[in-house]
């Protein structure tokens, strides 16, 4: 474990209060495009948030090829970010994602998978 470990109250807390933060930005709750990086994304609708997690991914992705943890880190962060921000716009609180990976908690990756509709 890494020397930023903390408790996963205080992480979820974390999460917790971040989204809050987000809530706030939302154009329809005051949130200001001219004062705020996540307002701007909001009311610029989904395209703009989906865009900027693809290119977060991307980033994440070859920070791990180079073997860069630091860099791992920030990206990782930078894409946790913009997928906060699409859960604000569809009204979905990381609460609910990590609500889901409990529920996946002690499953086989493989028959969860399984075990999904087919779409």
């Amino acid at each position: 474990m890494s020397s930023l470990d903390t408790s996963s109250a205080s992480n979820t807390d974390t999460l917790a209060r971040l989204a809050d933060t987000l809530a706030t930005r939302r154009p329809d709750r005051g949130g200001n495009p001219q004062t705020s990086y996540t307002a701007k994304l909001l009311s610029r609708g989904p395209d703009a948030f989906l865009k900027k997690i693809g290119e977060e991914a991307t980033e994440l992705v070859m920070a791990a090829k180079d073997g860069r943890p630091d860099r791992i880190i920030a990206e990782t962060a930078d894409l946790w970010f913009h997928c906060l921000v699409a859960l604000t716009h569809f009204n979905l609180r990381p609460e609910d994602v990590l609500a889901e990976l409990a529920r996946r908690e002690g499953l086989s990756g493989l028959e969860e998978k399984a075990s999904r509709p087919k779409d």
